[in-house]
């Protein structure tokens, strides 16, 4: 269970988020999603930002109906999140990344090193 914590604290996440335009929204969204993934998952990330209004197929194929929209495409489960990723605490906690630290930090501290 402790190797499998560690494992987890290092993967890297995949992540895109669609946007649409440069719209209050959608820039609030770039900046709350970056702030996440800088303190909880540095280096530790990779962050794609898709704007549908010049991309639309990219949308079409991944079914977006509302923008901003947040994809965590790896590690699984995939989740999808909507708004302005504002809401810190739910994304860290549908990111699985609020787990993942607290394993990681249980497996530190039960090392006797």
């Amino acid at each position: 269970m402790e190797a499998a914590a560690v494992l987890r604290a290092a993967t890297c996440y995949v992540l895109r988020l669609y946007i649409t335009g440069p719209t209050r929204h959608s820039t609030r969204a770039i900046t709350n999603i970056r702030k996440i993934c800088e303190e909880h998952l540095e280096g530790r990330y990779d962050l794609e930002v898709v704007d549908i209004t010049r991309h639309p197929a990219l949308a079409e194929g991944e079914q977006i109906i509302a923008a901003p929209t947040l994809i965590k495409k790896f590690p699984l489960p995939l989740r999808r999140f909507i708004g302005d990723m504002s809401q810190t605490d739910r994304i860290l906690n549908g990111l699985d990344i609020w787990a993942a630290r607290e394993n990681a930090s249980s497996a530190r501290s039960a090392d006797p090193a």
